[in-house]
């Protein structure tokens, strides 16, 4: 297969980022790829998705890895994972012989080894220039799911109409399970046996870069788990805070220690950002010098100054966050500081390893098997919602009435967009169409 025709059957078959980010797939193959690396890091403590696929669906994986590579001429294809998935280590060293461009790389169980940025550093030791994309340095990241989306579509035609979810903390049956896409959150923890506890706060996606729920939210192609956790643990007090009551935080006790700079995954890799110096700036008014404010668009959001670096429990993230969207909302755009970033010689010894950071924010006790497990329900009814991924929102091509099956194509992005096509999860009767979501029943 040529990448145009690669292209166009996942543009088709509505594969995006699994992983969380959603980009869609297809904008992201290039002939100027030198390296593709599958990124088996899963990266948020708790989620238990990709090594399991990796065991389960190994000679899928490595062969849609070795189809990208050789479709986009890249030399060699790197299967990242971390040194814990002992049981994915085994699988891929079971089979991998059989791939001539592939190749496995161990990687340190520390937080955030998923970042992409962070990714290529630790397997090829090549620098994304801060603010660039990978292939820049020659590099495509592909998610594990989402390389099985791929070769899904490309061998046997299949659509993107399920997703994998982990499902775990306070429910009675932690599970990994396959679930049409456009079910509730509410049915997802149902199949895990229901909570465990009352008092609970439910989280879609990790700890560290989640976002809190509602049990009617909807699952999307890039929902990832759906986390249940104690109201008093460190990644939902953070996240029920006001940014007004964050700033005040910060006016009132920060010491300037800099240890969110220091052991910020970003910076050690030569990057700009200094989350002490946009401290300094933000609790003092600082507005004479416009860099910390600027250099905010180069955090990517991990949150470990916040939920591990501070000790004086204030939010660097957040605050970041809100001034990157504010910037961007004022049509600020991103500093052009291009360079050849050098790593620190500090770098080794501030990698903070997840086992101690899931000892911090109280989540230690829920790393327990959540095995993979099929659908046990049937699913009668779903939800689709027409974004799924970053680009524009499709646009339907059903109306209310019509009958689906499953894998039809009910809508599609504008033409010329960046977006891919959304199928029926289900067969049934599209009983709604809006202009966010189409419901189907069958």
């Amino acid at each position: 297969m040529n990448m145009v025709d690669m292209k166009k059957a996942l543009f088709d078959g509505g594969v995006v980022g699994a992983g969380g980010a959603g980009f869609p797939t297809h904008a992201k193959l290039s002939d100027q790829a030198e390296t593709i690396i599958l990124n088996c890091a899963e990266c948020e403590p708790l989620i238990k998705v990709d090594r399991q696929l990796m065991s389960d669906y190994i000679n899928e994986i490595l062969s849609g890895m070795q189809m990208l590579a050789d479709t986009l001429g890249a030399n060699e294809g790197i299967i990242a994972v971390k040194k814990s998935y002992t049981a994915s280590i085994e699988a891929v060293n079971s089979c991998i012989g059989n791939y001539n461009k592939l190749r496995l790389h161990i990687l340190p169980d520390i937080y955030p080894a998923g970042d992409e940025v962070v990714l290529i550093y630790e397997t090829t030791g090549k620098i994304v220039p801060q603010g660039k994309i990978p292939i820049l340095v020659g590099c495509v990241v592909v998610n594990v799911e989402t390389v099985l989306n791929l070769y899904r579509k490309v061998t046997s035609d299949t659509n993107v109409v399920t997703k994998f979810v982990t499902v775990a903390g306070l429910v009675n049956d932690p599970l990994t399970v396959e679930v049409p896409i456009g079910i509730t959150v509410k049915e997802l923890v149902d199949m895990a046996g229901g909570f465990s506890a009352e008092d609970h706060v439910i989280i879609m996606g990790g700890p560290m870069t989640g976002r809190i729920c509602s049990a009617r939210d909807i699952v999307t192609k890039t929902t990832k788990a759906i986390l249940v956790l104690p109201p008093t643990c460190p990644p939902v007090v953070k996240r029920q805070r006001s940014n007004k009551l964050d700033l005040r935080n910060a006016m009132s006790v920060c010491s300037q220690c800099s240890m969110c700079t220091s052991l910020c995954p970003r910076n050690l890799l030569g990057q700009s950002i200094k989350p002490h110096e946009f401290m300094r700036a933000i609790a003092n008014g600082t507005t004479y010098n416009v860099e910390p404010f600027l250099n905010s668009f180069f955090c990517c959001s991990c949150g470990l100054c916040e939920l591990y670096s501070c000790h004086q429990d204030l939010s660097p993230r957040r605050l970041l966050d809100a001034y990157k969207t504010g910037l961007r909302s004022k049509g600020v755009k991103i500093p052009d500081k291009a360079g050849k970033g050098v790593a620190s010689s500090m770098r080794e010894e501030r990698k903070v390893p997840e086992h101690r950071l899931m000892l911090r924010l109280g989540l230690a006790k829920f790393d327990i098997p959540a095995p993979m497990k099929g659908c046990p329900i049937e699913i009668n009814e779903v939800k689709l919602m027409l974004r799924q991924n970053i680009g524009a929102p499709c646009v339907p091509s059903v109306k209310v009435g019509d009958e689906v099956t499953v894998g039809q194509q009910i809508a599609a992005p504008p033409e010329g967009a960046l977006g891919t096509c959304l199928h029926a999860s289900i067969a049934g009767k599209v009983t709604a169409v809006t202009d966010n979501f189409i419901s189907i029943k069958s």
